[in-house]
Parts: structure tokens; sequence; C-alpha cells
């Protein structure tokens, strides 16, 4: 298949080194400087080249906050039968611009990031494939993401962007509240270093990404979640209650299990 990546970025370096020993390949990047450990796949920098290389599948793994943008300036030179793509974490306002594209198109959702993940072992990671796309598109991801042995999940638009407000919007928050409130330490513990790793992992990732995620119209309620345990904890430590602190770290306990 010939397969056309937009972005050369960390994700869109992925997928050109997952598929590109199995089908044609072609990176389109602006950036010239990113393209520099790009192997064994064509490079483009002008939208207008996409027409000559005739893909039948465009990924998009470009930023969030230029994934429709990205779309629109390829979209006049591709054929009617091109599968368009995406793998962005917010869906919002994807449905309604595929829905008037007038191309075929597949949506996923690989939910691990070059920045925590093991890109090469990924096992124990997940995706999700949005349902409402096309028969073939989804059944390329499908097997795309098993030969990963990734677990699979298949939600509508709206299932998806309710999922990443609870899955990325709690540890979002919880980790930019933990970051806020740094002070150095001389002697850190270990917890400590784990959540600073996880907090400097967070803040390498796209400003926009982060404010997506954060701004998704379902986030808002599961921050108050956080909110509400905060107020509970506080209490209980104010009250020095050790029966309550017993009771509330029993029933910690059991929905992590």
């Amino acid at each position: 298949m010939k397969i056309a990546i937009l972005g050369a970025g960390k994700m869109g370096s992925f997928f050109t080194d997952l598929l590109s020993f199995d089908h044609e390949v072609a990176v389109l990047e602006s950036d010239p400087q990113r393209m520099r450990f790009i192997y064994n796949a064509l490079r483009m920098k002008e939208p207008g080249e996409i027409a000559t290389f005739a893909p039948e599948l465009v990924i998009n793994c470009v930023t969030l906050n230029k994934t429709i943008d990205a779309f629109k300036a390829i979209l006049p030179y591709l054929k009617p039968y091109c599968i368009i793509a995406d793998i962005a974490s917010v869906k919002t306002n994807l449905a309604g611009f595929y829905t008037a594209c007038g191309f075929p198109y597949v949506s996923t959702h690989p939910m691990f990031g070059p920045t925590f993940a093991n890109l090469g072992n990924l096992e124990k990671e997940n995706t999700i494939i949005i349902s409402e796309g096309d028969h073939l598109g989804k059944i390329f991801f499908k097997d795309l993401y098993s030969r990963l042995k990734l677990n699979i999940f298949e939600y509508t638009f709206e299932e998806h962007d309710r999922v990443v407000a609870y899955s990325l919007g709690i540890p979002f928050a919880s980790t930019l509240v933990f970051a806020a409130t740094m002070k150095h330490q001389d002697a850190p513990g270990t917890t400590f270093k784990k959540h600073m790793k996880i907090a400097r992992g967070l803040m390498s990732e796209d400003d926009y990404l982060l404010t997506e995620i954060l701004f998704n119209p379902r986030s808002p309620k599961q921050i108050e979640r956080i909110q509400e345990q905060l107020s509970k904890l506080l209490t209980i430590i104010e009250n020095k209650d050790t029966d309550a602190m017993k009771k509330y770290l029993s029933e910690i306990r059991q929905k992590i299990e």
C-alpha cells in the first residue's frame, strides 16, 4: 500500500519506521531538520507533492492544533478513494470535519506516547479505534495494532472523548498540581523521584495537547472529583481521624485492585 505520513515528529517517525518495510511510505514535513533521520521513505516538503505520490492512505501525525489544517492542505491532491486517518488525542472537532470532507476516514488514538512508553515493547499499552469510520481503514489499523500486541478498544467519537477526559484528564491535572507545589529537594525519596519523572515527562509534551486534553468539555467534572477527594482527605488529616483514614485507605486499595 502507498501510505503518506503527515509530520515527522515523534509519532510520525514511529509510524514511518513501523510501516516503511512493508509498504511504500512517503513523509510530508515542512521542517527539513525533522527529516534528518527518516530512512526507507520518500521525503516531501510541499503538499502538492502528494499528488504525484498518490497515496491510498494518509496518516496525520502533526500536532493536535494543526491536524485539520494539515488535512485541508492535502485534500485537493488526493484521489477520491484515499483513506485519511488521524491519531489525535482529542476528537472534538474531527467528527464534523470528516462528515463534511467527503473522503473515507479512520480515526484512532494510540494511548501511548514516546515520552513514557517503550516503543519497542507495547504489549501492555492500549489503543482506541473509532467505530464511525471506513471499514477497510479500521481493518488496516486493527491488523497493525494487533501485530504490536496492543490492547484494542473500539469507541464512538463521543465515547472516546469521555474516556480521555477520565484516563488523561485526571492524571494530567493531578500531575500539574503536584508540579505546581514543588520546592527543591536535597534528598528526594523514591516516591518523589517517580512523581517528578512523570511531571517532567508531562511537561515535555506539546502545550496545545495539554490544553486540549484539559479543555475537553468533559474534563471539568473529572477535576471536580479530584477536588472532592482532596477536601475529604484534608478533613481526615486535620481531624487526625485514624479510623476514617483506615477506611479511606481501604476503599482506595479496593478501587485499584
